[in-house]
């Protein structure tokens, strides 16, 4: 049964084997009955179709029918699989093959080239379906996994279209390196999961654990296996979906309007010994709006941002085969268009998938698989980053269009948003062409139940052509008023004096061969499977730039058409290897005593010889205590299924700079100058590590499983704990900066991780409604072990024992209400009423000495990255109606968030409305600042690392199935249309930016929310 689950994920196994002999008399017909992984059937029922002649297969899965009609048609039927049809056509001998029905699929999760029953599983395994993540509206997959699997963690750090994905970590960090888990599609590594097309993936599997360890050295971040859809038998299916969806920021701060931000000013200036630029009478004026020339009360958010923005998906799938060959084909189109007014930011994207298998004959399948995708990214020539900063800095009293229409001045540098988001500067187009594709073989070997051998050879093409264009743009400013009282504006270039145009090209290929001799079989209650593989990979790839400037006109963008004068360009390559072998024996007793052993023999260039292998193994086993005869008598129906589990592995990361071990050099243009001309140089970059080695993690894992209640809910509790050693890092502490070197990493960190995993189930159903409630709850933190620290670094200081990321600030405890406030504790010299007040920290004898210096920053146990992530499921059907959603939410983090504000730009209503003044002494907020003239702005401390705790309404989804007999009349198999959001509503402290901000001032294209309306038709 295992092998037909194998069959439907993974492709490599054949549908039916069948050996045609043309009859015209009555015959007898001898056949085998085995599943998708050529394992023999006992006890299978065969039965003449229109007859109650029929028989079983023995305990080798073979029968045997006399009396029969060539063109007979044999009804095949056995529990957990699907009844098929089967003509004979002629044929004696047959090989039939059953495919599992959808129920029984569900008891499978897919785990390391390869499937295993969820009973007899071993490791930690969370699986999410397809159809789940469906239901979120989203393009990207990536923000449609958090919430629905524990240990999993999701940062949505920007809605931009084309860069909106999420973060994801694996139980948290646990190196102070890249923390990205490895992505497997198909069975092969791959990049760019996350613009996969949701409609073409058939389950993603998580693995947490040892489990991982077959994937050795890349899967100390755990790994995310993705498994597409193949064909069926069956008539052909046509399906099509699409959906139309508008969207806007989750949240944009509120900005303080002129009136409010004119007496701000006022107040900058008097504090620092100035007088207020503004009266009384122009505050009035800017309240009024009776004087929009000379005094504007500008919303800058209301003038570039639009209420809602398009986003929209058409998908068109096909789907079917025979006993000889299924096919799955799939077609995709997206849109997404931004935030902005006559925005220049856009993303397209055209996809197509080929999945196709072939029973060649009862002894060798092939498997072809194609995939390509088109990513098509529009921008203005200006960064999200830079035309947020100029959008919240945008100062109210300032004009951004003038009444006539015409846009106002400039910011700084020419940075108008409300030109700079579109077009009207030029563009920057970003397209990236990217081809997948597999060729993959099984052969069974004859005589050999269980025995096949499988190969794969993938070939993956990446293009990527991006060129930005940037040309002058018109800005206007105002001269006041002609003799009839007309206003007067005249207008000047921005940005650059000439257009200016760059290139880039890139392209890469990745090239997969594996082998694999694989082996499962049963004998009675001892069930066996192990495999032992070898793979190869290579990447490589080039990199070419170009620049031109001043071209006579903006009307012609080609590199040809700039001029010569300070024309520019560079180019690069690389190329990567790795080459390993691993393998997995898996053993269970009546499927009640589990043991699995996986191993990885890995190596990569990135290590130098002696040190380019690794040996990486994991070992897993489970007791599933409800099979023992005791269980039953002892809990009944109470507690019917138990199962304990444990797993012990290590894994590798070796995410690092290339090369590290050899001494490498750059090229400098500037070099030695030899007849007053400056010429070329070579100089040595870093100081080479020649004993750089993997960084391991050694992972432990104790687990339960247990259902209640004849099934009526299901509980998963999982704890881990992670000791990640030999992390590479430099010594840039400990050795004094005037020594001038530049260091290389060594093996020198050490972190451990700990947490718990739950994932709890309830489901249900009373007379035509049915529920169902999942939750997922995880926690992970992680400690430094070690760290390179700087000679005498005080203990509250050190970097030790807190986690990654951990931030060195002042420790803020409150705001000076008054003068006699200052005096009355230690403070910075200068320090006033308004100030933010440090603490002073008890270094002596549990008491302050007096005085604010660095000796009182305080290392904080807190960074960007949640210690505890939930995820709530609440789906409901009733007739044709179904219902679902999903609250997420993420508790431990906190960011650094402090607008870029004062002389210089806009402050968010939230600060401006409970600054301190001599009217607000007791004021939530300190006294306006003008950037970080301030040494509570300019001082990194506490008051601005905020709480980003929050609870999101993450996902809802309502939808209706048009009635069966309304259906049929209309020849539609299917039809179900729905409505649905994502990121609907948000509970948090934050209220300024969305609590999955970056940190920063808010400079950053913001995260967005989506409703939803769309349609799934199948024919």
């Amino acid at each position: 049964m295992l092998m037909a689950v194998l069959a439907v994920f993974s492709g490599d196994m054949p549908v039916s084997h069948a050996q045609s002999v043309q009859q015209t008399t009555q015959q007898t017909v001898r056949g085998k009955i085995r599943d998708g992984k050529n394992v023999s059937l006992p006890g299978v029922t065969v039965v003449l179709k229109g007859t109650t002649k029929g028989t079983v297969t023995d305990e080798k899965g073979n029968f045997t029918l006399s009396g029969v009609e060539p063109n007979s048609v044999l009804v095949i039927q056995f529990i957990g699989y699907e009844t098929q049809e089967y003509p004979l056509n002629g044929a004696s001998s047959v090989t039939i093959t059953l495919k599992e029905t959808e129920s029984q699929l569900d008891e499978y999760v897919v785990t390391g080239y390869g499937v295993t029953k969820k009973v007899t599983k071993t490791g930690s395994v969370s699986t999410v379906k397809g159809e789940e993540i469906k239901q979120a509206p989203t393009v990207n997959v990536s923000n449609a996994l958090v919430g629905r699997v524990s240990g999993l963690m999701a940062l949505n750090n920007s809605g931009e279209p084309g860069y909106d994905g999420s973060r994801i970590l694996i139980r948290g960090r646990s190196t102070f390196n890249n923390s990205d888990p490895l992505v497997v599609i198909d069975g092969i590594p791959r990049d760019g999961f996350q613009r996969l097309n949701p409609n073409d993936i058939e389950n993603i599997s998580v693995l947490k654990d040892a489990s991982a360890a077959i994937f050795g050295s890349r899967a100390a971040n755990g790994v995310i296996l993705i498994t597409t859809k193949r064909g069926k038998t069956g008539k052909p299916t046509l399906s099509y979906s699409f959906n139309q969806a508008f969207t806007q920021p989750t949240r944009i701060p509120e900005m303080a309007d002129a009136p409010t931000y004119a007496r701000i000013v006022n107040e900058i200036n008097v504090n620092a010994g100035g007088t207020a630029p503004f009266t009384d009478q122009d505050i009035q004026k800017f309240a009024s709006g009776s004087d929009p020339w000379t005094h504007p009360n500008t919303d800058w958010v209301g003038e570039v941002v639009k209420p809602l923005s398009s986003q929209n998906r058409h998908d068109l799938s096909l789907r079917g085969g025979s006993d000889k060959f299924i096919y799955f084909v799939s077609l995709g189109t997206l849109f997404q268009d931004g935030i902005f007014k006559e925005s220049a930011t856009k993303y397209r994207q055209h996809n197509v998938r080929i999945n196709l298998d072939a029973n060649v004959n009862k002894y060798f399948t092939v498997r072809l698989d194609v995939a390509g995708r088109l990513e098509d990214r529009n921008f203005p020539p200006r960064s999200a980053g830079s035309i947020f900063r100029a959008l919240l800095r945008g100062r109210p009293t300032e004009a951004a269009v003038w009444p006539n229409g015409l846009p106002g001045p400039d910011i700084e540098y020419g940075d108008n948003p409300v030109v700079t988001s579109t077009n009207a500067i030029g563009y920057q187009k970003d397209k990236t062409y990217i081809l997948n594709s597999n060729l993959g073989a099984v052969l069974y070997i004859p005589q050999v139940e269980g025995l096949f051998l499988d190969a794969n050879f993938a070939l993956d093409q990446s293009f990527n052509f991006n060129k930005r264009f940037i040309k002058p743009w018109t800005l206007y400013s105002f001269n006041g008023f002609d003799q009839n009282g007309q206003p007067k504006v005249s207008g000047s270039n921005r940005g650059v004096s000439a257009p200016e145009l760059e290139e880039w090209f890139n392209q890469g290929q990745n090239i997969t061969l594996n082998g694999k001799i694989n082996y499962i079989r049963a004998f009675g209650k001892h069930n066996v499977g192990g495999i032992v593989a070898i793979e190869r990979s290579e990447q490589r790839g080039d990199a070419a730039w170009l620049k031109r400037k001043y071209y006579l006109s903006g009307s012609v963008d080609q590199i040809n058409a700039g001029s010569n004068d300070e024309k520019d360009n560079s180019g690069s390559g690389f190329e990567y290897a790795r080459l390993n072998y691993f393998g997995r024996f898996s053993y269970n007793y009546s499927e009640k005593y589990l043991f699995d052993f996986n191993w990885r023999y890995d190596g990569s260039q990135n290590f130098p010889e002696g040190r380019r292998f690794g040996f990486f193994p994991g070992v897993s086993a489970g007791w599933v205590l409800s099979s023992e005869p005791f269980w039953k008598s002892t809990f009944g129906s109470t507690m019917d299924y138990f199962k304990i589990r444990a797993s012990y592995g290590q894994m590798g990361n070796d995410l690092i700079k290339a090369f590290q071990y050899v001494q490498t050099y750059n090229i400098i243009a500037n070099g030695p100058v030899f007849g007053g001309t400056p010429n070329s140089a070579i100089n040595p970059s870093t100081i080479p590590n020649p004993f750089i080695t993997w960084e391991r993690s050694n992972n432990t894992d104790i687990a339960l499983e247990t259902k209640l209640f004849n099934g009526l809910i299901g509980l998963e509790a999982e704890f881990f704990f992670t000791h990640r050693k030999d992390i590479l890092a430099p010594r840039q502490a400990s050795i004094p900066l005037y020594t001038g070197m530049t260091l290389p990493d060594e093996n020198i960190g050490e972190v451990k991780n700990k947490g718990v995993d739950l994932h709890i189930t309830h489901k249900r159903t009373v007379n035509k409604f049915t529920y169902e409630i999942v939750a997922n709850i995880s926690h992970a933190k992680n400690k430094i072990v070690n760290w390179d620290e700087a000679p005498n670094t005080p203990e509250w200081q050190k970097v030790t024992g807190k986690q990654i990321g951990a931030p060195l600030y002042y420790r803020a405890i409150g705001i000076f209400r008054d003068a006699d406030h200052v005096n009355s504790y230690p403070h910075v010299g200068g320090a006033r009423p308004g100030d933010i007040i440090f603490e002073d920290l008890p270094t002596k004898d549990g008491k302050g000495d007096g005085v604010i210096n660095d000796l009182d920053r305080m290392r904080i146990d807190r960074s960007e990255y949640p210690t505890w992530n939930y995820g709530l499921t609440l789906a409901a059907n009733y007739r044709n109606f179904d219902v679902t959603m999903l609250w997420q939410g993420a508790t431990g983090s906190s960011q650094y968030i402090r607008t870029e504000s004062g002389l210089i730009g806009n402050f968010p209503m939230k600060i401006a409305n409970d600054r301190w003044t001599t009217d607000n002494l007791d004021a939530s907020m300190p006294r306006p600042y003008d950037r970080d003239r301030e040494y509570w702005v300019s001082r990194p401390n506490s008051f601005w690392f905020w709480n980003t705790d929050y609870l999101r309404l993450k996902t809802v989804e309502l939808g209706y199935t048009i009635p069966e007999r309304l259906r049929k009349r209309a020849g539609i198999e299917d039809l179900r249309i729905y409505v649905s959001g994502q990121n609907l509503i948000t509970f948090d402290k934050v209220k300024i930016f969305d609590p999955e901000s970056p940190s920063g001032s808010g400079q950053f294209y913001p995260q967005t929310r989506i409703f939803n309306v769309g349609l799934n038709l199948t024919f």
